[in-house]
């Protein structure tokens, strides 16, 4: 049964593949629509700047906040120094 329900998620799955790179044809982008008013493309380097420097910059300025920022009780972290098991907690009882 598990066969049949995979051939069918499969057989999906690349139908709706096949019909979304059908109806995306890019010979549709050749055509200029009404209105449409393209400007000038970007370079190599404001690209990477806007989609790879940027979003790091912003992802390590966030992340910074969130240490400098961080106002939790050391009691509530868990480290490896607060982690009690059992067999430890049954060593210290007996020792």
């Amino acid at each position: 049964m598990d066969k049949k329900n995979a051939l069918r998620a499969g057989t999906l799955a690349a139908g709706t593949t096949l019909m979304m790179l059908l109806m995306s044809s890019p010979a549709l982008a050749l055509t200029r629509d009404d209105g449409d008013d393209p400007g000038t493309g970007l370079s190599v380097i404001e690209t990477l700047g806007l989609y790879v420097f940027a979003p790091l910059v912003l992802f390590a300025v966030i992340a910074g906040l969130v240490l400098v920022l961080d106002r939790s009780q050391e009691a509530h972290r868990v480290t490896s120094r607060n982690i009690r098991t059992r067999e430890t907690t049954k060593a210290d009882a007996k020792g």
